[in-house]
């Protein structure tokens, strides 16, 4: 069972939890790790994407001259894929990217990713942040003191004032226990969980 330090605002020592190790201590296998962010961002593509085939272009149903005697190449529409502002060969067309990965694989998954940044000793738990203002400033000196570059936080739950205070700042991401991804937790380096939100975490993956 691993055992982490909990720490204040001001990154001070402020006592220890024990993380479940059904979540926090799960073999990683890279091959699920990208399925499941292949998946999560292939449902992301609008898929809106076309271009006009033969079938959708207007005009074409008339031969543009005779077969023989032009001394031209035989042409049989003008909205052929050869001819300029003619139709598109095996275009782009509206479909969807999305495909299915099963409940267990994608909950597998995030528990491999949050055992990944345990394994690298790139989860920090900290007892909360109270800020005088819901100020940018203030959220800011907290994010430098903790040494917070790139970082995804995971709340206990929606917070106003913390979510005012971070909206500007870049790099940082909050999160729920409901909404925490795989994704998100590999595009950032640094995993920041409140220590009220460790339990909402194992309770959604244990």
């Amino acid at each position: 069972m691993a055992v982490l330090k909990v720490y204040d605002q001001n990154k001070q020592e402020a006592g220890e939890i024990s993380l479940a190790p059904e979540v926090f201590e799960v073999p990683v296998r890279p091959e699920i790790l990208h399925l499941v962010v292949r998946a999560q961002r292939a449902s992301w593509r609008a898929g809106t994407h076309s271009v006009l085939s033969r079938s959708m272009m207007k005009g074409g149903g008339v031969k543009p001259w005779r077969q023989k005697g032009t001394g031209r190449a035989r042409a049989g529409s003008n909205v052929s894929p050869l001819w300029r502002g003619g139709a598109v060969l095996f275009g782009p067309q509206p479909r969807d990217y999305s495909f299915k990965v099963n409940k267990k694989v994608r909950s597998l998954a995030l528990k491999m990713a949050l055992s990944a940044r345990v394994l690298d000793n790139k989860l920090m738990v900290l007892k909360n942040i109270e800020l005088p203002e819901a100020k940018t400033k203030h959220f800011a000196k907290v994010v430098k003191d903790l040494g917070l570059k790139k970082a995804l936080l995971v709340l206990p739950g929606y917070d106003e004032s913390i979510d005012r205070a971070a909206g500007n700042l870049q790099g940082i991401t909050l999160l729920t226990p409901d909404e925490l991804n795989v994704y998100d937790i590999i595009n950032h380096p640094q995993l920041v969980i409140f220590e009220q939100a460790v339990e909402g975490v194992i309770n959604r993956l244990a």
